[in-house]
């Protein structure tokens, strides 16, 4: 597509808003109704492109105005943009509607995975068989991608064609066992996708088996406790197996009360592990670990409250500032506005070392705790 050597003439349509209240019945009043909203960010708009313009490529969005990918987002769709020309439809994102110079800011990417995982939940609904290709093979299950996303089959919910029957359970035998099928295409399912964990899960199970499944799950109620095996560590938690052709899911957030960064760091493939079912549904078992373990804010209530000082370790770094745990399983935020920049919060504030706080706010009911740096400041660099 070649690019102009000036920007598009169409104008940004800026509307201020209006309240008009109308009589019930007013002729004007369908008219009313019919006014499209504008868009807001997140929403999902199909326009026309106008024109490239020095790495910007100008879209047509009416009746709202005039949209525009720029920058990171305009690089991120880069092969996409190459093949387009003046006059195409694309469907695009919206990251800020009141963009630079009032443009409708856009994004090719965001909408691509938003339609992907889009497509995910209705894979899920519809029951669509896709054939993918193994692409790894772990102690816990098998890689596969999806539409470009990167999906984990536990080796649970294999078919019986390609279920590892190991003697005694094996587990160098079981990765040996599963290692065959790299290479290999497979008939699969989507029975999990969320977007926000990024989590793609598959079955190859048939539905027959997912009715002898269904059968197993019956045993389990919402409030037992159960002994299992770790059978797959994953970024988002670990699945237990609670017996053979059952396994069930311990979210990261299931784990501990203390911040668990890496779920591979507590739990390996093969460790025995007592869990507690939080949720069946879905055909799904939901575990968690420290259900089973006391509540530490519980026991945090008698010990601290707003005003007092303490000592806490720095265990992490985010967007709203640092997390520093003053006991286990017990972790306040210093907010970053308490300096001048994120440089100077890492200077005084570095990971593993032990420092002095206020507690600002303690609410032990919502797990919250907001604390006040009240050591010596060194000015950032």
């Amino acid at each position: 597509m070649s690019e102009e050597t000036t920007a598009p003439k169409a104008d940004v349509q800026k509307i201020e808003p209006v309240t008009i209240i109308l009589a019930e019945g007013h002729p004007m009043a369908g008219l009313i109704d019919s006014i499209a909203t504008p868009p807001k960010a997140g929403d999902i708009i199909e326009g026309t492109i106008i024109a490239l313009v020095r790495g910007r490529l100008y879209v047509d969005l009416p009746p709202f105005g005039t949209g525009i990918i720029y920058g990171r987002e305009y690089l991120n769709a880069a092969d996409v943009l190459r093949k387009a020309n003046p006059g195409d439809q694309i469907t695009a994102k919206v990251v800020d509607p009141s963009g630079i110079e009032g443009y409708i800011e856009l994004s090719l990417k965001e909408a691509r995975q938003a339609a992907i995982w889009g497509e995910a939940e209705q894979a899920i609904l519809s029951g669509s068989v896709y054939t993918l290709i193994v692409e790894e093979a772990n102690k816990g299950g098998l890689i596969l991608t999806w539409q470009g996303i990167q999906g984990f089959l536990p080796a649970s919910q294999l078919g019986k064609e390609h279920y590892p029957r190991v003697p005694e359970g094996d587990k160098e035998k079981i990765l040996g066992e599963l290692g065959k099928l790299v290479g290999m295409p497979l008939s699969v399912r989507v029975i999990t996708a969320d977007a926000k964990e990024g989590k793609l899960i598959f079955s190859e199970r048939t539905g027959a088996e997912d009715e002898e499944k269904t059968s197993l799950i019956d045993k389990y109620q919402v409030g037992d406790t159960v002994e299992g095996e770790v059978t797959g560590a994953v970024d988002f938690g670990i699945f237990v197996k609670l017996e053979q052709g059952l396994e069930g899911l311990v979210h990261i957030s299931e784990l501990d009360w203390g911040l668990v960064e890496d779920p591979r760091a507590l739990f390996k493939v093969g460790d025995k592990v007592s869990v507690k079912v939080i949720e069946i549904k879905d055909g799904k078992v939901s575990l968690s670990v420290k259900a089973l373990k006391e509540n530490p804010w519980k026991a945090a209530t008698e010990r601290y409250k707003k005003g007092m000082e303490v000592h806490g370790v720095v265990i992490k770094y985010n967007k709203h500032g640092a997390l520093a745990s003053v006991e286990e399983g017990v972790a306040g935020l210093v907010h970053i506005s308490e300096f001048a920049s994120p440089a100077e919060l890492r200077e005084n504030l570095e990971l593993g070392k032990t420092y002095p706080f206020s507690i600002k706010v303690f609410e032990p009911k919502d797990q919250r705790m907001t604390l006040a740096f009240t050591g010596p400041k060194k000015k950032g660099k």
